[in-house]
């Protein structure tokens, strides 16, 4: 099995990524840059997450980073704010199987704990999935915080996720938790979304080992 994992800078989708890879996948890590709505720590520490992830796993693990600060901004100028946080985990989510697609993947790997934040509502989840054309897993779904937080510090990846935290700007201050379909959907046809999501799954570069 070959899977492209969302990851972040964060605790969870480097877990994710490592409970993977020890179940036998071979992982791809895609990161989704923020930039501007982040600042530039986000590649330095997943490429430092990556070679964390190797060295416990004892696997080559391939990195790519594809540009999503332009799809944040489209997004932001055309829908509704509340739809922020949903609509960009929606589009991360499709861009990533696109990707994945071109790259021989079966399935696209996230990080969601459920109900830990905004995007990851069991409503919000349905809302970002529905219609995409490759599974996501989830194997962080049943585990809460602590938990999560036992497993990276475990493997070495907790003190580099949370070495200098990294909050997106673009963030709603009442971001919808409880998106409906019809809702979602009406968002949709305020953008091409096709077009943002083939624009960033083409423009993934790899980001090459540091000697």
């Amino acid at each position: 099995m070959k899977v492209v994992c969302l990851i972040s800078g964060g605790i969870d989708s480097p877990v994710a990524a490592y409970m993977m890879a020890m179940r036998g996948a071979e992982t791809i890590l895609l990161h989704m840059d923020n930039r501007p709505y982040s600042d530039d720590t986000g590649i330095e520490k997943v490429q430092d997450l990556r070679d964390r992830l190797e060295l416990v796993t004892g696997r080559t693990i391939r990195l790519f980073v594809a540009p999503h600060g332009r799809n944040q901004e489209i997004i932001a100028g055309a829908c509704r704010k509340g739809f922020q946080c949903v609509l960009c985990k929606r589009t991360m989510l499709r861009t990533a199987s696109i990707f994945g697609r071109r790259n021989g993947a079966d399935a696209v790997v996230t990080g969601d704990s459920l109900g830990q934040v905004a995007s990851q509502t069991v409503q919000n989840i349905r809302a970002e999935t529905l219609d995409l054309e490759m599974p996501v897993l989830r194997p962080l779904i049943g585990l809460d915080k602590i938990e999560i937080e036992n497993i990276a510090k475990r493997i070495g990846t907790f003190d580099i996720s949370t070495r200098t935290p990294s909050a997106c700007t673009i963030v709603p201050k009442r971001p919808v938790t409880m998106a409906r379909l019809d809702s979602v959907f009406d968002e949709l046809k305020r953008i091409d979304h096709d077009e943002m999501t083939a624009y960033a799954a083409e423009r993934a570069e790899e980001i090459i080992r540091r000697r």
